[in-house]
């Protein structure tokens, strides 16, 4: 029975290992909903999921979004790229590091499209061996594009890039994800209820 107990909780332990993993390793531009037409900061949250330190990102600009700003990243530089009009169609950091324990996020402030919709962001880690992951798949995919939704609301936005009285629809997935923590701790909470069940059941036998 001890045995059994044994090979149940390291099962239980690896299930929540991944499970925390996949919740955690992708990459991901937040907030997740944006108002129709508004002026927005968005944020690209970068986890590492190796090893050996991401080195480069790169992120490109999907039709009808327009990127005006980036915020800087200390000891990170950023270089834009700009179709014949000038609109910045993708933009690439170099120079820093993220660790295997660490996320970097990089700001971006610009305007989101008239209409809504879901919008795939497609985006390139590079890792410090040449290695590039490019999150650019469907959503099923072992490395997804991030999905955000333009919601048709109310508000008045300028040309600094505030937005005053911004109303989208709200849901309760756009709250969780709106700071990155509520639903990575969901998913370690998952991972843990299996191992408690795991572990009356076997106390039970």
């Amino acid at each position: 029975m001890r045995a059994n107990f044994m090979r149940s909780s390291i099962v239980a332990g690896a299930l929540l290992i991944s499970v925390q993993g996949i919740a955690s390793a992708h990459v991901t531009v937040y907030p997740k909903q944006f108002v129709a037409g508004a002026y927005e900061n968005f944020v690209l949250r970068v986890p590492s999921e190796k090893e050996i330190p991401t080195t480069k990102v790169k992120v490109e600009i999907p039709a009808g979004f327009t990127v005006s700003r980036v915020k800087p990243v200390s000891g990170w530089t950023y270089t834009f790229t700009k179709d014949a009009s000038g609109k910045v169609t993708a933009i690439e950091w170099t120079g820093g590091e993220i660790t295997a324990t660490e996320y970097q996020e990089f700001g971006m402030s610009g305007k989101a499209p008239a209409e809504a919709g879901k919008v795939a962001w497609k985006a390139y880690q590079t890792y410090k061996d040449g290695t590039v992951v490019e999150w650019t798949g469907p959503s099923d995919a072992k490395t997804p594009a991030s999905v955000v939704e333009v919601v048709a609301g109310t508000g008045t936005a300028d040309a600094h890039g505030d937005v005053h009285d911004a109303k989208p629809a709200a849901t309760e997935a756009a709250k969780e994800e709106a700071h990155g923590v509520t639903g990575w701790a969901a998913w370690g909470g998952l991972g843990l209820g299996a191992l408690a069940l795991l572990v009356a059941l076997f106390k039970k036998k």
